[in-house]
């Protein structure tokens, strides 16, 4: 009989990094399906696992609050991880806390990458460098790459649940950021919901609860005939409804990255990052947007600010929505 292990996956941070992970446990499982495989990411990302079809347990830490109660969770999360008696321990999160909690679970085989900050008190480290080129996805494999068998790009997945919306007969839009310079101007997501008026006939504007001033202003100005606004949807939800779109237009966001996981036509506009950082669409057919102008402030910063440095824009007001048209077109 073959060894059966129990394996902790350790990434606690953003939606789109958590989502990104998926890939891991993806292909571990794909190479050992008789594993036990657990994860633990960050309090409200649960939801995009809900009934999983292999994941055994999913773990949180609640990142709220000051200091004091929140590392008083992480605590005790410690503790909850080390009752469990793990095997293994992967993390591609780059933080300490991460370290942490993978040296409290006591597991014998602890990996991560060769820059996290306590990287001595792991068993096995690999080269992480954002100059190769690399998707986050191809990076993180490194990872369990002495463990698994590779089948091309490594890929996120999500199990959403079927949705009630009819396949290919509206597209999704995602005009919000939670980074200022990462959002394409609210302008040109009323032009592009106005152009697709004779191409799509019903636009769903997707997000969350604090996108919804954003979204509802876009469907007023728009002179779209069929536009629904959605906040209330969950994580998995939001990537049942991408996944029956005809196509998404969306920021380097997390919406993205649910794209990624269910493959779905995707269009990715890009203004103050770069695909170059590792974290562009994976999807069968997808394009990549940016400003055809040269600008020697871009990128300024591997994630998004909360306003342009030079106080221009230039990266995002600089996409036209002729562009986003046109690599609709050629999905």
């Amino acid at each position: 009989m073959p060894l059966v292990r129990k394996v902790l996956f350790i990434q606690t941070a953003f939606i789109g990094d958590a989502i990104l992970a998926s890939a891991l446990w993806e292909d571990w499982h794909r190479t050992h399906p008789e594993d036990e495989l657990h994860i633990c990411v960050r309090k409200g990302n649960e939801t995009l696992f809900k009934g999983h079809p292999f994941l055994r347990g999913v773990h949180t830490w609640d990142k709220s609050g000051g200091g004091a109660a929140r590392y008083g969770r992480l605590t005790t999360l410690g503790r909850l991880l080390r009752r469990e008696r793990f095997d293994v321990v992967i993390t591609p999160h780059r933080h300490a806390s991460s370290g942490w909690l993978a040296w409290r679970s006591g597991a014998s085989i602890r990996v991560a990458f060769d820059v996290h900050p306590l990287k001595g008190l792991f068993t096995h480290t690999v080269p992480h460098s954002f100059d190769e080129g690399l998707h986050e996805t191809e990076r993180n494999h490194r990872l369990i790459a002495e463990w698994t068998e590779r089948e091309g790009m490594p890929k996120p997945h999500l199990y959403p649940a079927a949705t009630s919306m009819a396949r290919g007969q509206y597209a999704v839009l995602t005009p919000a950021s939670q980074w200022a310079t990462k959002q394409w101007p609210e302008p040109q997501w009323v032009q592009l919901c106005d152009a697709l008026t004779d191409e799509v006939s019903a636009l769903t504007l997707l997000g969350g609860p604090s996108d919804s001033d954003l979204l509802q202003r876009i469907a007023k100005a728009s002179i779209h005939p069929a536009i629904q606004v959605v906040t209330d949807a969950s994580l998995l939800e939001s990537a049942g409804i991408i996944s029956n779109a005809e196509f998404v237009v969306t920021n380097d966001s997390g919406p993205m990255h649910l794209a990624s996981a269910v493959n779905a036509p995707t269009v990715a506009v890009f203004c103050s990052t770069v695909p170059a950082f590792g974290f562009g669409p994976l999807a069968d057919r997808s394009v990549v947007v940016e400003t055809q102008e040269t600008l020697p402030c871009r990128p300024c910063g591997i994630h998004g600010k909360t306003r342009c440095p030079l106080e221009h824009f230039s990266c995002g007001s600089g996409i036209s929505v002729a562009q986003v048209l046109r690599a609709i077109r050629v999905l």
